[in-house]
């Protein structure tokens, strides 16, 4: 497949999936053909060429939620962080998809410690469109589609709406993420997913990042930002619900389906921000229930976007979370 097609199909899923850590700041993305991981102060990312040898390339990277007093408020907080994972994770994927098409000749010029890469212009338009097409796929399927049904049926109901709307969404995205799941370059993908759990588990407990210390660890983790994603389903259940109703009680029933529709995509910020303020709290208290039954569908949800690693995976992961530290 493509690489240029595969990160299109990829980026629906990474809209909100980058994982949220707290214990020890490291996160991780499983990208093509590698993975990043994201530091304290640094962003760094190991990726597989083509030859079988590996590439690491690391940068620093402080969040605003360190150095500006408002992006460091509750629910701001989680609003930015969704926004600098959005952007660290489209730049790594688009920086993997580059590395992972290097030809023999380019191979031979890469140099491992700067993001300079000659590219030709072509190659920078396929890559930029496959954003935007995976932004209005998403956002078409996700957002505008679930509440296009919904309004059918229950336009007078907010709450109704919203719930009917929310399932779909959850419906939608099952199908997707299983339907893409059967593809073989995703299926490494969430390998390198796999991966990435395996060695952030080792890390935060302490073990030296081998192999052997890796393999026995799961590959779903209770803080992956799969789990996120969810959070973000409910949290927009309960929002649009409580907006929806005010609106409509102050100013009669939306006019128009499309108000309805734009006043849910602005609200989108604030969806992320809630909903990473949950996360948060579910990590601290994961072992309490019915915390500990909340995570369980984000868990499950893992089955199908993580699978079991080989040794070399483990060790791009490894070779991403060392140069991050």
């Amino acid at each position: 497949m493509n690489k240029i097609i595969q990160s299109t199909a990829y980026l629906p899923f990474l809209l909100f999936s980058m994982a949220f850590r707290k214990k020890n700041r490291i996160g991780g993305q499983a990208i093509i053909e590698g993975v990043m991981m994201r530091g304290k102060q640094k962003i760094a990312w190991a990726v597989q060429k083509p030859n079988g040898k590996m590439l690491v390339e690391r940068e620093t990277f402080i969040s605003l939620t360190k150095t500006n007093r408002f992006c460091k408020l509750p629910i701001v907080r989680g609003a930015v962080n969704l926004y600098e994972s959005l952007k660290i994770g489209y730049k790594t994927l688009m920086r993997s998809a580059e590395i992972s098409m290097l030809s023999t000749d380019e191979d031979k010029n890469a140099d491992a410690k700067t993001l300079k890469k000659e590219k030709s212009l072509r190659d920078k338009l396929s890559l930029a469109f496959s954003m935007i097409v995976a932004l209005v796929f998403s956002i078409g399927l996700f957002m505008y589609l679930p509440m296009a049904i919904s309004q059918l049926f229950f336009q007078k109901t907010a709450l109704t709406f919203n719930l009917f709307a929310g399932g779909i969404r959850i419906i939608l995205f099952l199908i997707y993420l299983i339907s893409i799941s059967f593809w073989k370059d995703i299926k490494r993908l969430f390998q390198y997913h796999g991966a990435e759990h395996k060695a952030i588990f080792a890390f935060e407990d302490g073990k030296e990042l081998t192999i052997d210390n890796m393999k026995p660890y799961p590959t779903q983790h209770p803080r992956c930002g799969t789990s996120f994603l969810l959070l973000v389903a409910l949290v927009c259940i309960f929002l649009f619900s409580i907006i929806d109703s005010l609106i409509m009680h102050f100013t009669g029933l939306y006019s128009l389906f499309i108000a309805r529709f734009i006043v849910h995509l602005t609200l989108i910020p604030l969806v992320g921000g809630m909903s990473f303020e949950i996360l948060k709290l579910s990590d601290k208290y994961q072992e309490v229930f019915p915390v500990s039954l909340l995570i369980k569908p984000g868990l499950w949800l893992q089955y199908i976007t993580t699978k079991q690693p080989d040794n070399t995976q483990l060790e791009t992961a490894t070779a991403a979370l060392k140069a991050a530290l």
